[in-house]
């Protein structure tokens, strides 16, 4: 069990946001499922994103990878919150399993409508009463497959006011629990920044202000990394498709996905994933600034067996995530995942 602020994880391995959970028959499987310890939604804008055939994922050959191009979910966050709504309003009476709804917006105005209506199903089920909730967010600030809209985590200038916006609603609530889902980071620089822009926003705790509180409660590392690129013969199995090149003729080659480039997970990942986690959890217990030690990481790439569950938890995630081995073997795989002695109570 970890408890996240107010969200218990029991036990600590859960869903990443991705098309396994868009559907609100996904979201009530993985609810349902006593091998999951919360359940993430599929990343939702305020109305929706255009979602056409070329948004697809195809796997390797040779391991539980993949590469896809998709972007968000194709339903606005409102159908996520009659999902969540739904399911909650049946779970058993003593249910404290959590939901962590996954959006995105490049508006500070948008988001801030999305965190109200997000506030007010918390409301409706007395979120913010008792030492537990069971609705937390995460920003999704890292995918790589938006035309003419690189991930926000990439650029902290950039990133500022989406989190400005994150740390006012928590301020005016700090039972809000908020987390960021970042992008595969490759050099120390882009940790450094990330950590020392996240520091700025700790303040005295209004509960206790012998101690500092930070409005952020998690970060989920890794998102896919991007401008990746599959040939049809790398992929299981071999797909038809071909890219059009500038002049509008086909390109010579054939590849796996219809667009060429996609974002890359799974197994091919692991080890990046693997050096983030460890690479911000070292830089999270060494600063200077204390409260940045209560943020936890939720580990996710390559979590496509029970040896990567456990390499994850030892290079420094208090909770472990998957995507595409669920995408691809369905919600049973987290009895394979699972760790014995994480069954909770």
């Amino acid at each position: 069990m970890v408890a996240i602020r107010r969200l218990v994880v029991s036990p600590p391995l859960i869903n990443s946001s991705s098309p396994s959970a868009s559907e609100p028959n996904q979201l009530l499987e993985l609810f349902e499922s006593p091998h999951t310890g919360a359940v993430t939604t599929r990343t939702a804008t305020l109305t929706g994103f255009s979602e056409t055939s070329e948004h697809t994922v195809v796997f390797t050959n040779n391991s539980i990878s993949s590469v896809n191009t998709y972007g968000y979910s194709p339903h606005p966050l409102s159908a996520y919150i009659g999902y969540v709504d739904a399911i909650l309003s049946s779970a058993p009476e003593h249910s404290i399993k959590p939901f962590i709804i996954s959006i995105t917006s490049s508006s500070p105005i948008s988001l801030a409508s999305m965190l109200d209506a997000i506030q007010e199903l918390r409301a409706k089920f007395h979120d913010t009463e008792g030492a537990t909730s069971r609705i937390g967010i995460e920003l999704n600030t890292s995918c790589p497959n938006i035309k003419g809209s690189p991930p926000p985590a990439y650029n902290i200038s950039g990133l500022v006011p989406i989190l400005d916006a994150l740390a006012e609603c928590f301020w005016k609530d700090p039972t809000l629990t908020i987390g960021l889902k970042l992008p595969p980071y490759v050099y120390s620089t882009q940790f450094d920044d990330l950590v020392g822009c996240i520091a700025t926003y700790s303040r005295p705790d209004p509960s206790d202000d012998s101690r500092r509180l930070n409005p952020f409660a998690f970060f989920t590392s890794t998102n896919t990394l991007g401008q990746t690129l599959l040939f049809a013969e790398q992929a299981a199995p071999a797909p038809l498709s071909v890219v059009a090149d500038s002049d509008g003729g086909a390109a010579p080659a054939v590849f796996a996905l219809p667009t060429g480039l996609g974002g890359m997970a799974g197994e091919a990942l692991h080890p990046l994933a693997l050096g983030n986690v460890y690479t911000l959890r070292r830089l999270l217990d060494a600063h200077t600034d204390t409260s940045l030690c209560d943020i936890w990481i939720v580990g996710v790439g390559g979590v496509t067996t029970r040896e990567a569950h456990a390499r994850m938890r030892k290079a420094g995630a208090a909770v472990v995530a998957c995507a595409t081995v669920l995408l691809r073997e369905g919600v049973s795989v987290f009895e394979k995942l699972s760790i014995p002695s994480d069954g909770g109570d």
